[in-house]
């Protein structure tokens, strides 16, 4: 009869436990519903710049595949505006708008090597210029050498 009740007594301490160890691994330690990290508008080794209430990260893809990666935080309105303001783009006007020819201190000359920089909003190449283009907060920006 001891040996019945030692038994189910055992199985209930296994039973509370591995419960217990299944609701912990589900919410993690901390109470939250995943472990996932809380998604970041930049890498977790960008440079941050700048000041403002609006930040948003900026990726520099240079000619040799090499990035740099920036936390942005401003208060200007366009792209465009914030980089120029931060020194990591620069350009000449046009009757387009802004033609980047440096970004983050390489200059590109399409005339000359037949690369450029290209602009791209969230991974997908943008469909207006940078200085054109209203800053989303929390949006990716990109410069890439083509």
């Amino acid at each position: 009869m001891k040996t019945i009740f030692n038994k189910k007594r055992s199985s209930f301490i296994l039973c509370t436990v591995l419960t217990v160890a299944m609701a912990l691994s589900a919410t993690g330690c901390n109470g939250s519903k995943n472990n996932a990290p809380a998604k970041t508008t930049a890498a977790a080794d960008a440079t941050v710049l700048g000041e403002g209430s609006t930040s948003f990260a900026f990726t520099v893809t240079d000619p040799d595949g090499s990035t740099s990666s920036f936390d942005i935080h401003t208060d200007k309105a366009t792209v465009g505006e914030a980089l120029l303001e931060l020194e990591l783009i620069a350009g000449d006007d046009s009757e387009y708008g802004l033609y980047v020819k440096t970004v983050n201190g390489v200059t590109l000359d399409y005339d000359k090597d037949g690369k450029y920089w290209a602009f791209y909003v969230d991974g997908e190449y943008a469909t207006s210029g940078v200085d054109s283009t209203p800053i989303t907060a929390g949006a990716d920006y990109a410069f890439k050498a083509e």
